[in-house]
């Protein structure tokens, strides 16, 4: 019987190998499957050697109409639903749904090719073609007129109706075709990589157009290792992506010739910003930016959205969270503010789930790597809110098992800026932060307490929670009787309500160093800084601070030695009032408006003055 089906395939085989009249060949196929479906022997030889033929035949025939094509479709229907499409034969269908996504091909004949697909198919990288053809089908969906409402019914479709997916091989396979597609959408830019631009550069290019003189040119060097999806629907060489961490960066400032002021990466050093609130801050040099052309934002903006519904699903989300958790995504995406700012849906949903196995994949899969958690944190490269995400990110993970000194410890060294900022403001979340970092003695330097102690203390729920940390804690009643701290540094995005709100909080009469560079301060909190009396070192850079600020500063602070005002607006009708303040020996007007009259005046009346420098001004 099998050596009877075998002949009548040969027979077909050779007939269809010359068409003379496609009539012909047409009822020749439609004669094939049935043969096919009515042989007594149903094994894999006898249902896909029809489509092997079928896939011959259109290989060698591109002339075809779309009428042709479609009759054809329809023939070997019947067979493709026990049966994966071959290789060629997937080429004929993507290229179908790319030229006509609104046939009714498309829905009445590759809605149920793909649902097996999804289904049943166990690793798209054995046969990628499979996972082509799903991404095409989905993408001419959402070429439909009710576009994502199509791509949505579908997904409802591939769940099923109940609370629990029936189908195992369901998610990971929709989420190695979103995968894949996305990481099409940035194939021009992850192909011309030489030289390519750091991930934070290409991100600060995107958002921040530099339209001002070349500012420091920062490089990151020794970025972690690279992050593999754990699915094999891509190959190795094409998924990976870095990821930089931030317990890593390092700064190589360039030559002086075209630097500006150094930045220090000493962590016990306050008088310049948190490392990667400047990175994150300051606009980079590079200019590059990620702008993708009309139909990859079509996809894009499709497969985003079909992640996002992926996590809407209790019992979904579990795998999701750990299928992303590597970060499976290239850094140009990462670069690309409409990702991250898409994707931050699905991260929300990850960081509102009870359940420990979700919100544990926020965090890096091993140590060294950076995580969800890192880049949607205030400095990380997907962040574009003041840590609202982050925040709530932090609460579901202390509400678990990590309120742990391990976890306290990572975030003071990392993002102590940001939880104080938040706290600052009336985060409950944070307030508990900073009074665990207190109990815990996760941090050793005294000014550093004694900055987290104001800061508590400029809000009710702060002063309330300190005050009962303060009856465990004998110690910290001492700490604060000393005095306040000598110096202290602002993070960046505060603002001047913030800087007044934490001024009048505890005492700084021994407050000696203040940076508020890379922060929102103007000249109005000029009315606060006259109040600290042993204040000697004032860091401005890059804030709005302006001339009106530095008159009332010239006219009270005559003890201030160091002065920087690099990148603030400040015009001469504000630079010449320092000429009062007898005690500069250090004063940066770097990019200001300063002209050559003012700063040969400056000169001239200021004696002490050592250091200055007058590097893209009018002066240089």
């Amino acid at each position: 019987m099998a050596e009877v089906a075998q002949k009548k395939i040969y027979k077909y085989k050779k007939v269809l190998s010359n068409p003379s009249r496609w009539e012909v060949v047409l009822k020749e196929i439609r004669t094939l499957v049935d043969m096919a479906l009515t042989s007594p022997l149903q094994d894999d030889s006898i249902n896909q050697a029809p489509l092997e033929i079928v896939s011959k035949l259109l290989s060698e025939n591109t002339n075809l109409t779309t009428q042709e094509h479609e009759n054809i479709i329809v023939a070997i229907a019947p067979l493709l639903e026990n049966n994966h499409p071959p290789p060629d034969l997937c080429e004929f269908f993507c290229k179908h749904c790319r030229e006509r996504p609104r046939s009714m091909v498309v829905i009445e004949v590759f809605t149920p090719v793909v649902q097996r697909i999804l289904k049943h198919n166990m690793d798209f990288g054995k046969c990628p073609r499979l996972r082509l053809f799903t991404q095409e089908y989905i993408l001419a969906l959402n070429e439909l007129n009710a576009g994502m409402e199509v791509v949505k019914k579908f997904i409802q479709s591939m769940h099923g109706p109940t609370g629990h997916c029936p189908h195992p091989r369901v998610l990971p396979n929709l989420v190695a075709v979103c995968l894949a597609a996305i990481y099409s959408c940035y194939e021009e830019f992850i192909n011309s990589r030489d030289n390519s631009p750091s991930l934070k550069e290409i991100r600060n290019g995107c958002q921040q157009p530099c339209d001002r003189k070349p500012t420091l040119p920062l490089r990151l060097l020794h970025p972690s290792p690279d992050l593999v999806s754990q699915e094999a629907t891509l190959s190795e060489a094409r998924l990976k992506s870095v990821v930089v961490a931030s317990s890593e960066i390092h700064v190589e400032v360039e030559p002086a010739s075209t630097a500006k002021p150094a930045l220090t990466a000493s962590a016990g050093d306050d008088n310049e910003p948190n490392l990667i609130d400047c990175l994150m801050v300051s606009p980079a040099c590079s200019t590059m930016s990620i702008e993708l052309g009309p139909q990859a934002d079509r996809t894009l903006g499709c497969y985003v959205e079909i992640l996002k519904l992926l996590s809407d699903y209790d019992d979904w989300r579990p795998s999701l969270a750990s299928l992303l958790q590597p970060i499976p995504f290239p850094k140009e995406a990462l670069a690309h503010e409409k990702f991250t700012k898409e994707l931050k849906y699905v991260i929300q949903r990850f960081a509102e789930d009870p359940r420990q196995e979700v919100h544990s994949c926020l965090l890096s899969v091993r140590a060294g790597k950076d995580g969800w958690f890192q880049l949607y944190s205030p400095g990380g490269v997907a962040c574009d809110d003041d840590g609202e995400l982050f925040a709530s990110m932090v609460h579901i993970l202390m509400g678990s098992c990590y309120k742990t000194k391990k976890f306290l410890l990572s975030l003071a060294e990392n993002k102590l800026g940001p939880c104080m900022l938040l706290a600052l403001r009336g985060n409950q979340t944070m307030v508990e932060i900073l009074c665990l970092m207190l109990e815990y003695n996760i941090i050793d330097n005294n000014d550093t307490q004694l900055q987290i102690i104001s800061t508590l203390e400029s809000t009710g729920v702060g002063k309330r929670m300190y005050e009962q940390l303060c009856d465990r804690q004998r110690e910290l009643k001492e700490l604060q009787r000393k005095g306040g701290p000598t110096r202290l540094t602002l993070p960046s995005k505060s603002t001047d309500a913030d800087l007044a709100r934490l001024l009048s909080s505890g005492s700084f009469g021994n407050l000696e160093n203040l940076s508020l560079a890379f922060t929102n301060v103007t000249s109005a909190c000029a009315e606060h800084l006259i109040k600290l009396p042993s204040l000697k070192q004032l860091n401005l850079w890059s804030t709005q601070f302006g001339d009106a600020g530095l008159r009332l500063l010239s006219e009270h602070l005559t003890m201030l030695q160091v002065l920087n005002l690099c990148e603030t607006p400040v015009t001469d009708a504000g630079l010449l009032a320092l000429s009062s303040m007898k005690s500069l020996c250090s004063l940066n007007m770097n990019s200001t408006k300063l002209s050559a009259d003012t700063y040969e005046d400056l000169k001239a009346k200021l004696p002490n003055l050592k250091e200055v420098d007058v590097r893209y001004t009018e002066a240089w």
